[in-house]
């Protein structure tokens, strides 16, 4: 663990440096994140500005689920989209031979080796809207800590669904179309999942996992979720974790080396 833990801090201080060269993206980047996030505030503001609630959702609790998928877009900004899309370069251009050669571990290396900064302002503005609404709700510290849990679980389920459909590129190179599709089904944890007929609560939490990504982590720090819920994200994260090294271990068996 002390190994990776320097190899890490060695990839991310290499990567911050090489980004860093090109200062004025972070202010585009922050107004981007801005922009995304002002549009995100409008459209569940159209919801809220009659009166009308989802059901036991009040408006800042609903902030604190948009909150929350602002902080998993920063998350995959700042390192799942950086490091999970080169997967498909790799194996383009046959560097992933030096990659499987490395005393490392390749899952690792593929899922850590860069880290990229413009993802940051949407980590800030995803606190800076849970706070935000936690104060209005008069929210404690033991509230926020109680969510730490879930939240981390919605992190590990969002890296597996991506590192397998990375995985996938062994076998279809090109995988964009996929993975916008799985962005665009994910688009629906900014809302609550109460917000949605019951057929598409079913989708969201059983077949793609959004509720856990959002709504669970946001009824922990509320105070409202069961505890049923909880475990089930922790079974989830730790269970997809499991799989996406499986799965990638199955992919390789059809790698076909570039000097094969």
């Amino acid at each position: 663990m002390a190994r990776y833990l320097k190899v890490l801090r060695l990839f991310w201080a290499t990567a911050i440096a090489a980004e860093l060269e090109y200062r004025l993206n972070f202010v585009l980047a922050a107004l981007s994140s801005l922009g995304g996030l002002i549009g995100s505030l409008f459209s569940l503001f159209l919801f809220y500005r009659t009166g009308y609630h989802f059901q036991s959702w009040s408006w800042e609790q609903a902030l604190i689920v948009l909150g929350i998928f602002t902080l998993l877009q920063g998350f995959s900004a700042t390192i799942l989209v950086p490091n999970l899309n080169r997967i498909v370069h790799h194996i383009q251009q046959g560097t992933l031979d030096f990659v499987l050669l490395k005393p490392i571990s390749s899952q690792f290396w593929l899922s850590a080796h860069t880290l990229s900064p413009w993802g940051i302002p949407d980590l800030l503005f995803g606190l800076g809207v849970i706070f935000y609404a936690g104060d209005r709700l008069q929210l404690t510290i033991n509230r926020y800590l109680w969510g730490l849990l879930p939240l981390l679980f919605g992190f590990l389920i969002l890296y597996s669904l991506w590192f397998m459909l990375g995985a996938m590129s062994i076998w279809f190179v090109k995988i964009y179309n996929v993975t916008e599709v799985l962005r665009g089904l994910l688009e629906a944890g900014r809302y609550p999942i109460a917000a949605y007929p019951t057929a598409y609560r079913i989708f969201f939490t059983f077949v793609v996992p959004v509720a856990f990504l959002t709504t669970v982590p946001a009824e922990a720090i509320l105070g409202q979720g069961e505890w049923i819920w909880a475990i089930a994200a922790a079974f989830l994260a730790v269970s997809l974790l499991y799989a996406a090294a499986a799965f990638w271990r199955f992919a390789l068996r059809f790698y076909t080396s570039a000097s094969s």
